[in-house]
């Protein structure tokens, strides 16, 4: 996973603190540039049209505003997205769907693994990836 990360510019919008230093930390592990991490919209807004993005993981749900828009800019450019999401995948637009998402609470080895998958898809690929279910509770 980590040769597939190594130089690539990732983009982090995340407004649950920990959750996006946890991450943060983890590409920088792996060898990644990270841009941000951003909890407000509008900033991580100017922030996409600033950078050339290798891929974004983006919480849908940004201190009670939705990241949609932001959804639709980084479609726009083609940038590969992994959202993250505590709500159900039907009940997100359709941009969204196309997206993969990964339901909240998520391990950062499990968002890193389906980023890493991201990436390595032929480019031009854009499946829609099911949600997966939440994990049983331990």
């Amino acid at each position: 996973m980590d040769s597939i990360l190594r130089g690539k510019t990732i983009f982090v919008v995340e407004d649950e603190y920990f959750i996006a230093a946890d991450l943060s930390r983890a590409l920088v592990n792996a060898g990644a540039e990270v841009i941000g991490p951003l909890a407000d919209l509008d900033a991580a807004m100017k922030r996409a049209r600033e950078h050339s993005l290798d891929a974004a993981i983006l919480d849908i749900n940004l201190e009670g505003r939705m990241s949609y828009p932001l959804v639709d800019l980084l479609g726009e450019d083609n940038v590969p997205m992994l959202l993250l999401t505590g709500y159900d995948q039907g009940s997100l637009p359709a941009a969204c769907r196309q997206a993969p998402c990964i339901c909240k609470p998520h391990s950062i080895d499990h968002v890193l693994g389906e980023l890493a998958r991201l990436l390595a898809r032929p480019e031009g690929a854009s499946e829609p990836v099911p949600l997966p279910s939440r994990p049983a509770a331990v």
